[in-house]
Formats: structure tokens, sequence, C-alpha cells
């Protein structure tokens, strides 16, 4: 079984504390009973965000990649368009007030 990662667990521990504050507010609970409910409920909570956040995917080696042999390296090259440049003129000289 892989690791989680670490945003894995900031997502995960996040969303168990702030739901356990939230319920445990807005239910105005005072029993045992229905606090363990509402922490329980929050871990459950917390686990699933835990599990849905996305986990990269490891990079695929570059040397394993293949050509298919139907594509060859001429169908791929781009024609170049050759345009002549006129010739350059000598550069003006500078003239400067005295």
């Amino acid at each position: 079984m892989p690791r989680p990662t670490a945003a894995q667990l900031a997502y995960g521990s996040c969303t168990v504390i702030f739901s356990t504050l939230a319920m445990l507010l807005l239910s105005q609970t005072s029993s045992g009973l229905g606090v363990v409910v509402i922490a329980l409920s929050a871990l459950v909570l917390g686990l699933l965000v835990a599990m849905t956040v996305p986990v990269p995917k490891p990079a695929l080696p570059t040397a394993s990649v293949a050509r298919p042999a139907s594509v060859t390296l001429s169908e791929h090259r781009v024609p170049v368009r050759r345009e002549t440049v006129a010739a350059a003129r000598a550069p003006e000289p500078v003239r400067e007030r005295a």
C-alpha cells in the first residue's frame, strides 16, 4: 500500500478538524454520545477527502517510448522556405555638432 502524500495528510487533517468544530458548534450537543458520533463522522469525512486528493503519476521514461514503424522522419519534416536578403548598406558616419 502506498504511503500518503503530504497533500493528502494536510487535506485530511484540516477536514477532520474543521468539520468537527463546525458540527459541534452547529449541533450544540452536550452529551458524550453526540460528541463521539460527530468525531467519528468527521474522521470518516477526513479519510474520504484524503483518499480523493489526486496523486501525481510517475513520469514515463522517454527511452522506453518507441516510434511506430510506419512513421518515418521524412513525414515530420517541414519544408523550409528560403528568402534572399538584400545586401546590407554600409552604415552612414555619425555626425556630431562641433
